[in-house]
């Protein structure tokens, strides 16, 4: 899954999130140090990651998806997929979607002293351009994806994947729905 979802599927404490959220932004020598809640978080971002790589319902996802883009189709795939937790976030959390995000947002400060450097500024800049708030509607999404496909060695327009997606939608949304409450049970 993407960074709303990890964050969704997060203790609600700062260091939690935050250690849920920091192996998609840093390499792994700079988390082993981290204090308990940080690793606590990391291990359930692997967890999550593991899960979802092997399932099923994800693997047809990402087998909609033609060359070039198969090759990222789980990037993809977890993008499309926060995209609907987002859009559809009522049924999943009595937060509103904003406020989430503002916590997290907060969370940013208040682990500032112990995120590792070349974390902190992907996060800042996430937090300043409001990255999570762009997932609840498809131009957000399409955003998100332009920034992905840039940081390839090979830069992709992973923004062409959107008529595939939008193509498939209904396929890809029975897909999560049946994906995300086995993956929130894995979790408990």
């Amino acid at each position: 899954m993407n960074w709303l979802a990890h964050l969704y599927l997060s203790e609600p404490k700062a260091e939690f999130r935050m250690g849920n959220l920091l192996p998609d932004l840093t390499s792994a020598p700079h988390l082993k140090f981290l204090p308990e809640t940080y690793q606590r978080g990391i291990r359930c971002h692997r967890r999550i990651d593991l899960f979802t790589d092997a399932h099923p319902r994800v693997r047809s996802c990402v087998r909609r998806f033609p060359a070039p883009y198969r090759r990222f189709g789980g990037i993809l795939t977890d993008v499309y997929f926060d995209y609907f937790l987002a859009r559809d976030w009522g049924e999943y959390s009595a937060v509103p979607l904003a406020e989430f995000i503002g916590e997290f947002y907060s969370d940013i400060e208040t682990c500032s002293a112990v995120i590792p450097s070349e974390a902190k500024q992907r996060l800042q800049r996430m937090r300043d351009e409001d990255w999570l708030g762009r997932y609840h509607h498809l131009e957000g999404v399409a955003e998100i994806l332009g920034r992905i496909g840039r940081r390839f060695r090979r830069p992709l327009d992973l923004t062409d994947s959107l008529p595939i997606f939008q193509e498939h939608e209904t396929a890809f949304l029975e897909d999560f729905e049946s994906f995300f409450p086995e993956l929130k049970a894995h979790l408990r």
